[in-house]
């Protein structure tokens, strides 16, 4: 049975040279594996080779029976930089990943990167990496240097997603008072899933999910924590006026049309969002290569999951297939 990885991460190669010659406002440093280390407030990425070799990627993902992989890129993201930088950076990036795309198709496809701290210049990359580079969408920061995804400022990039019914997977970043999260990965074990939690939450509260309704929403890690915290949300909206402003259906009613992806590997939980989500909605993700993440994890727990065979094979392949236009390609 084919297996698309709907959650990884690259770091392309002219991106790298980019961050490490001092054009960025990313700090790398090189560890004693030689390894390139990129530091962001709260956290720091080590680049192993996964994350920047492609053909030795490609020999991983055969070694564990995964088809394919959609790679989108990870923290800290092009909006740290200057605008102009970002702009630049962002466009490198989808470049790269486009080659990807044409060299390793069998492997890879991708979503594209945004400088998403000038939202005119996103509008027209977004425009680009799904017209003239053949991307079914893009991935977006859970906040942009501390301005939410449900800013009006960011509507005419969901406006065009609207219009092709474009995939918009958000990806936690580091969240405000990160500072409060230094100590014991605090940040990536924790921050990271309420980061994403308050940008679905936002977004959906602020009527941006129903605004734009043909949009394919997808949470990173399971939707941090959607799945547990949506009953609460509900109760919102029934007892506070202010959550009944943008919206007139309960906040569960639109999340449960998100996509969520399987990385959080906890029985419990993923049983949790697909009785809230529906099977349907599950996208197999494995978060590799970060140290955190795991193909052999992601494979263990969809199998190990109660479900029919029909809904197993979606959450493996079928319902990312579908989302990003290659069940032909795929099957």
């Amino acid at each position: 049975m084919p297996v698309i990885d709907f959650h990884n991460h690259y770091y392309p190669p002219n991106y790298m040279k980019a961050l490490q010659s001092g054009e960025s406002s990313v700090r790398v440093t090189v560890d004693s594996d030689g390894n390139p280390n990129l530091h962001y407030p709260g956290d720091y990425n080590v680049a192993v080779r996964g994350h920047r070799d492609l053909a030795y990627r490609q020999e991983v993902l055969d070694q564990h029976g995964v088809t394919m992989q959609c790679v989108t890129l990870t923290t800290p993201g092009t909006h740290v930089e200057t605008p102009a930088t970002a702009v630049r950076l962002a466009s490198m990036v989808n470049d790269e990943f486009k080659e990807a795309m044409e060299t390793r198709g069998r492997h890879f496809t991708s979503l594209a990167t945004l400088p998403l701290n000038d939202p005119k210049a996103s509008l027209k990359e977004f425009q680009r990496a799904t017209g003239e580079l053949g991307m079914r969408g893009a991935m977006l920061f859970s906040n942009i240097n501390g301005v939410a995804l449900s800013d009006e400022r960011f509507w005419p990039i969901y406006e065009a997603a609207n219009d092709i019914g474009a995939v918009m997977y958000i990806h936690p970043e580091h969240p405000v008072n990160v500072d409060m999260m230094k100590e014991f990965w605090l940040m990536p074990l924790v921050g990271f899933l309420y980061d994403t939690t308050l940008a679905a939450a936002s977004l959906t509260f602020n009527g941006v999910p129903g605004r734009f309704p043909n949009i394919k929403w997808a949470l990173c890690h399971l939707g941090g924590t959607i799945p547990y915290l949506v009953e609460r949300l509900d109760r919102g909206f029934h007892n506070f006026r202010d959550c009944r402003a943008k919206i007139d259906r309960p906040p569960s009613t639109y999340l449960k049309e998100f996509y969520y992806d399987t990385v959080n590997f906890n029985q419990g939980a993923l049983k949790l969002a697909i009785d809230f989500a529906g099977a349907d909605h599950i996208l197999a993700g494995s978060d590799y290569p970060h140290q955190i993440g795991s193909i052999p994890l992601m494979l263990e727990a969809v199998d190990k999951l109660p479900v029919t065979d029909e809904q197993r094979e979606g959450i493996r392949w079928k319902n990312a297939a579908k989302l990003l236009g290659l069940e032909e390609k795929v099957r």
